[in-house]
């Protein structure tokens, strides 16, 4: 499905604007949890434990969980892009 010549600008435009939206959204959440979790919080979050391990939860988070958070990210971005391809009318798999 193509859209008609004279609605294309508009509908690019809407589709980066989204596009963007996704991206600030989800580094934003990459941020929070690398920056936010791993340095700022971590003290507090060293609190905690977790079951069977022993290790804090901060030094987990800055060692190992933003890494496994930002590949769920990327997961995340996969999905919201088909998405919004589909929308849009510009995926793959629509020829």
């Amino acid at each position: 499905m193509t859209l008609p010549p004279d609605r294309r600008p508009a509908s690019s435009e809407a589709y980066w604007r989204k596009n963007l939206q996704y991206l600030a959204i989800l580094m934003a959440v990459w941020f929070g949890i690398s920056y936010g979790a791993g340095i700022l919080f971590v003290e507090p979050l060293n609190r905690f434990r977790i079951p069977g391990t022993g290790f804090p939860l901060g030094f987990w988070f800055a060692q190992q969980g933003a890494i496994y958070v930002f590949v769920a990210l990327i997961f995340a971005y996969v999905y919201l892009m088909n998405r919004l391809d589909r929308e849009f009318g510009v995926d793959e798999d629509a020829e």
